[in-house]
């Protein structure tokens, strides 16, 4: 869990991001007041930056059969900030912020979560020779599995393509250093031009299992 702890000008902050009624619209360009608002949020490691994050995740219920497509992310530039803003601890200042944010550009970020289950599991089975009518026996799921789903992003039925994408795969370890394969992390960077329209949809089609489909309502994100 996070640690509160007190932060006067974060606070004001805090409060003026919850009280302005467009505080959740997807703002683009940023201005240099949201790039700092979006550093102190990211600097305050408390429930106040994990519930305003917890608004750009969905959530989605396990399946029956097939790999568990557990959540879709979409990460505006104002939510990349602060997540990026967390991710640094003491000696970064907001004017490294605005520099960083600067050298970057703004672009929007969606990530999805994949989670092994007991019908899609780390262990596959594959014949153990060559020969038609071989034994089969159980092989490890090829760490790269995830290339076997198909993931489409469109807004206003529009597919769009993004200009990065990268997977990769997800374990558990223990403490004799042996890891098992529990799933996968994909990311997909979008143009923030591609969402002129307010609207997105994530569709997932995993190799076995029923496909999923997501929206999200841009215009009650920031």
């Amino acid at each position: 869990m996070f640690r509160a702890y007190a932060h006067p000008i974060a606070s004001v902050l805090v409060a003026f991001i919850f009280s302005t009624p467009s505080s959740f619209a997807f703002d683009t360009p940023l201005s240099d007041q949201a790039v700092r608002e979006a550093y102190f949020l990211g600097q305050r490691h408390d429930e106040t930056m994990s519930t305003l994050l917890n608004k750009y995740t969905k959530l989605l219920p396990p399946p029956k059969t097939g790999p568990d497509i557990s959540s879709v992310t979409f990460l505006t530039p104002f939510a990349l900030l602060v997540q990026q803003s967390s991710e640094h601890t003491s000696g970064y200042s907001a004017q490294q912020a605005a520099l960083d944010h600067r050298d970057q550009g703004e672009f929007v970020r969606i990530v999805i979560q994949i989670q092994l289950t007991d019908s899609y599991g780390s262990f596959i089975i594959r014949p153990t020779g060559s020969r038609s009518g071989s034994s089969a026996g159980f092989v490890p799921r090829p760490y790269d599995f995830w290339t076997d789903f198909d993931v489409r992003v469109s807004s206003k039925e529009q597919k769009l393509r993004p200009f990065s994408s990268v997977g990769q795969p997800n374990f558990i370890c223990s403490q004799d250093s042996s890891c098992t394969l529990t799933g996968a992390t994909l990311q997909f960077d979008f143009s923030v031009e591609d969402f002129a329209s307010g609207s997105a949809t994530i569709d997932v089609t995993p190799p076995e299992g029923d496909p999923i489909s997501v929206d999200f309502d841009l215009d009650h994100l920031r």
